[in-house]
């Protein structure tokens, strides 16, 4: 299942995403929300008729980065032995079509395709075999990134927290197996030209190990986002670029860069 969260006339709800054709979706409003027991109601709604935002409001986004052994050579990093986390705060969190603010203390704006996992369930110590039970569903993210201050600056949390820094969407999926969603196609485009083409088969620390990795070291919330680092390819971005990270079986996350206002 595909759900999304939307405004409609001034009224926030949880939908699930309905079709196959882009043009002809539809929303069926959940009655609740979806990391409890639920039920759809039966009304919906196109989705041309809604505003998508954030699939969810997380309390905190874990990153994981250098996951991605030629991404971590690409900028001239050690890939690390063990999964390495930093956090993006809540405020970074956007929606698709929103836009992407370019911040005013960078001159040079990098994207970073992610496959984003939701966390479903309140969590601590999961084991392995028990990583499943707590996920509630995947969805697209770009861990946008102020390089020239990352590189600046040793801690990371102007250059990956600014505001508008964390795209998320367009929706949640739900149906994919922990399995499937560790072999999936991850690509981005900048104006429609390809800049990031993998694979998440590619990370060095599959999605097993990352959630045991944190949640070992703080309880993980229902709808807390973990970001799984990105492939090769990451590179700059423009005031007026459209940028737009696809996942297979999940679909396609589309943002604009602005200046800041």
């Amino acid at each position: 299942m595909r759900i999304a969260r939307f405004s409609i006339d001034g009224n926030v709800a949880f939908g699930a995403v309905e079709g196959d054709k882009q043009d002809e979706l539809v929303l069926d409003i959940i009655k609740g929300i979806p990391f409890a027991d639920f039920e759809l109601s039966g009304t919906k709604v196109p989705l041309s008729k809604v505003r998508l935002l954030p699939p969810v409001l997380p309390n905190k986004v874990v990153a994981f980065g250098r996951n991605y052994a030629e991404h971590a050579r690409e900028l001239g990093n050690e890939v690390p032995d063990a999964p390495f986390a930093f956090f993006k705060p809540s405020t970074s969190v956007i929606g698709p079509g929103d836009d992407i603010q370019y911040p005013s203390f960078s001159q040079e704006l990098h994207h970073e395709a992610e496959l984003a996992v939701v966390i479903g369930r309140l969590c601590r110590e999961v084991p392995r075999d028990r990583v499943k039970d707590v996920i509630f569903g995947y969805t697209c993210a770009n861990d946008v990134t102020a390089r020239d201050v990352q590189k600046r600056e040793k801690q990371w949390a102007r250059a990956k927290g600014f505001d508008t820094s964390c795209p998320l969407g367009p929706w949640v999926e739900t149906d994919l197996s922990v399995d499937a969603a560790n072999d999936l196609t991850i690509q981005l485009t900048v104006n429609g030209e390809q800049r990031q083409l993998g694979r998440t088969s590619e990370m060095i620390h599959p999605i097993e190990d990352l959630i045991v990795n944190i949640s070992e070291a703080m309880t993980l919330l229902p709808g807390d986002v973990i970001l799984t680092g990105t492939p090769a390819g990451v590179g700059p971005l423009g005031v007026g670029d459209e940028v737009a990270v696809t996942i297979e079986g999940i679909g396609t996350l589309t943002n604009k860069v602005v200046k800041r206002g």
